[in-house]
């Protein structure tokens, strides 16, 4: 691995750290009434497994993505599934960013099969209790499959996608730039600009074409671009329920108050604000997690985070005190639905206090 690309890596891994240990909480005790203490903890979940495509690109930024917030987490064993290459070995980068990290096994296994071999278990590949990881539509069905048999995937996910809002002063350079940053993913990658200025428009589509032609995946990206769209909006307001309704994995704001329609976005996976935030940064090493949903599941969904890796267990404790204060009405409640047990565990406990 190239010493450039390893102190790039070693920057994006300060970055990604830095901003998923920001969201390690402590247990905090709520004392809900006197005598009656709850409090909710985080356990990391003990075996996760994550899925690092290798087929088109060699994506070892997605090791960061997950390796990260897995060990912040604590996860006590994390599998690594990705397919080698044609030398049937797999991209160095990929092995260097997995040690960085902290990935426990690595596996040469792509595909359907990584995602059986990690729901289920091998003789070699252990079973794991979540898995994690983009692919293609194979990938993503498999993982909606095992799910079925109890195992906890990440998030449902597809193709990459873009949305861009831009109006009259946007640069139609850096507009071009981002779509086609999404445009090079894949076929099936969605790309779409959403503006409220339609003299914008041909100087986007001019700056695509210049800027299309120097690019290595430039078949990839074509074929996105096939089928794309350009949205023009009467106003911002319509542009924000439509995108709202879109619910975009990526969401760039390249506008005068790109801050204020910020605020007023209620789905997406994550948002760009601003000419100088492009959404790359966010794919590699401004901090937060590139593992986000798409198809339109960032309206129930979020990103991957330290969260995604844990179980919240929540704990109570009652003194006497307690329990003869919410002894009462837990009885009245229970009765009422007809469930007596639950009534006796509370009366039990109050009459051999009493006797």
């Amino acid at each position: 691995v190239p010493e450039e690309l390893k102190a790039a890596i070693a920057l994006a891994k300060q970055n990604i750290e830095t901003f998923h240990l920001s969201q390690v909480s402590s247990p905090e005790v709520v004392d809900t009434m006197p005598g009656v203490s709850c409090w909710r903890k985080s356990v990391a979940i003990e075996k996760v497994g994550l899925y690092i495509p290798g087929g088109t690109a060699p994506l070892f930024s997605t090791i960061l993505m997950l390796g990260i917030p897995a060990s912040v987490a604590g996860c006590r064993e994390i599998v690594l599934c990705s397919p080698p290459g044609k030398n049937g070995a797999l991209n160095p980068a990929i092995i260097y960013t997995a040690k960085l990290v902290g990935i426990t096994k690595i596996y040469k296994i792509g595909g359907v099969q990584a995602i059986a071999a990690m729901a289920y278990g091998t003789e070699s590949v252990p079973a794991v209790s979540k898995i994690f990881g983009p692919g293609n539509q194979y990938v993503t069905l498999a993982k909606q499959l095992v799910q079925q048999d109890g195992l906890a995937i990440d998030m449902p996910a597809g193709p990459s996608e873009v949305a861009v809002f831009a109006d009259a002063n946007a640069n139609p350079a850096f507009i071009a730039a981002d779509l086609l940053s999404q445009a090079e993913h894949g076929n099936d990658s969605q790309v779409v600009l959403v503006t409220t200025s339609s003299e914008l428009v041909p100087k986007v589509v001019e700056q695509i074409q210049e800027q299309l032609v120097q690019l290595d995946r430039l078949n990839f990206a074509k074929k996105s671009l096939e089928n794309s769209k350009v949205i023009l909006v009467n106003s911002e307001e319509e542009a924000i329920e439509m995108l709202n309704l879109y619910a975009p994995e990526h969401l760039i704001f390249s506008c005068a108050n790109a801050d204020a329609l910020a605020e007023k976005v209620i789905n997406a996976g994550s948002v760009f604000i601003g000419e100088w935030s492009p959404e790359s940064v966010g794919d590699y090493a401004s901090g937060t997690n590139h593992t986000l949903p798409t198809n339109g599941y960032a309206k129930a969904y979020s990103g991957v985070s330290v969260d995604s890796f844990v179980k919240k267990i929540t704990y109570q404790r009652l003194t006497y005190d307690g329990l003869k204060g919410i002894g009462p009405s837990v009885i009245a409640m229970a009765n009422a639905e007809g469930l007596g047990a639950h009534a006796n565990a509370v009366k039990v406990r109050l009459e051999a206090a009493n006797s």
